[in-house]
């Protein structure tokens, strides 16, 4: 049963990425699904993954050094980075939501 976390994920990815991604699918099928797209970009729109990888906010550094310490394909690399970020952000955004628990009378 897919989480609610891996919906957003999903949603921010197609989003980021300007591509509709398969709401139904786990992590693990959307990094296959998601590495072979980014593979597609390597070798035919190299300017719209610099673009996506920008706007997804993946660290250029770490994603050098991944790059040339594992030997799977570059596809699958950004792929799990692009994932990683992406939930990161929304821990983040758990992180700092705004607690509504507060009693009306003692809001600001």
């Amino acid at each position: 049963m897919m989480e609610e976390k891996d919906s957003e994920i999903i949603s921010r990815l197609s989003d980021s990425l300007e591509v509709e991604l398969p709401k139904e699918k786990s992590l693990g099928e959307l990094k296959s699904l998601l590495a072979d797209h980014i593979n597609f970009l390597i070798h035919n729109d190299f300017n719209k993954l610099l673009r996506v990888l920008y706007r997804v906010d993946v660290s250029e550094k770490l994603l050098r050094i991944n790059l040339q310490e594992h030997t799977r394909d570059a596809g699958t690399v950004i792929a799990e980075m692009i994932i990683e970020r992406q939930i990161q952000k929304i821990k983040t955004k758990e992180q700092f939501k705004p607690d509504n628990d507060i009693p009306e009378n003692e809001k600001w």
